[in-house]
């Protein structure tokens, strides 16, 4: 088979298999890799603790060279959905800061009417309004606060308590690839599944962050999600991401 050498690369899950990916086919090729040596299958189970290794080693029936490949493998995809995370991030929370500057002025994170207006938390829970506050207090500008503001801050503030203020005027303007009215969705709707994906997002996010397994999860949906929340704030992002994206090659290499 030749290949296009310009949309290949080489994607090792270290035991038994070298995989070449072409980026527009799939998997198109492999070739074998050392196995784990002695040691490593002594040693690479106890750093990594029998706790967190005994998830793997019951998914591979108590074989350790086949844990220990899946191990690898789950890392390279969690490494790999970094990209799509990242845009995705950044997309969503400059599209709601300008839909905020739109309504509460340049500086709104210094402003009391928005910040009185956010989702309040009781006990000890999340509370957007406290976070932002002490971001405020410490960032100069307002792209340094945005920069800072917890994850979570973007999904309260894609809540029904916002609809009124902000999204019925400038959903649709900051949001130009979401399907609008013309594709049967309300702005309440469009808003609501945008809170949806970012929650769903937020959660792989934190298992990826604390180096948990996720390829018990259905990652190829996860993807998709992502990919939706950067489509709806850009199509053509969405195609670039499709361009660099590792994760789909992976994913038809789990072991």
């Amino acid at each position: 088979m030749v290949y296009r050498w310009a949309t290949v690369e080489r994607v090792s899950t270290r035991v038994g298999i070298v995989w070449l990916i072409d980026k527009q086919r799939g998997v198109c090729d492999s070739q074998k890799a050392m196995p784990f040596s002695a040691e490593e299958l002594r040693d690479l189970p106890d750093i990594i603790s029998a706790p967190r290794f005994a998830t793997y080693l019951q998914a591979k029936g108590g074989h350790v060279a086949d844990a220990l490949e899946l191990y690898a493998w789950n890392a390279e995809v969690s490494a790999a959905f970094m990209v799509p995370l990242h845009l995705a991030e950044v997309a969503i929370r400059n599209a709601a800061a300008e839909a905020i500057q739109a309504v509460h002025g340049a500086n709104w994170p210094w402003v009391n009417g928005f910040i009185r207006g956010l989702p309040r938390a009781h006990g000890r829970s999340y509370d957007a309004g406290t976070n932002l506050q002490a971001v405020a207090q410490v960032q100069p500008t307002v792209g340094k606060v945005v920069s800072e503001l917890n994850f979570v801050f973007w999904e309260k503030v894609f809540t029904t308590s916002q609809d009124f203020k902000i999204w019925d005027q400038q959903l649709w303007a900051v949001l130009p690839g979401c399907p609008g009215i013309a594709g049967g969705m309300t702005v309440a709707q469009a808003r609501a599944q945008v809170h949806a994906d970012l929650h769903h997002v937020r959660k792989l996010r934190n298992r990826i962050a604390h180096h948990e397994p996720i390829f018990v999860r259905r990652l190829a949906d996860d993807l998709a999600v992502v990919r939706r929340l950067i489509a709806w704030r850009r199509p053509e992002a969405a195609n670039w991401m499709d361009k660099v994206e590792r994760v789909s090659g992976l994913l038809a290499i789990q072991p």
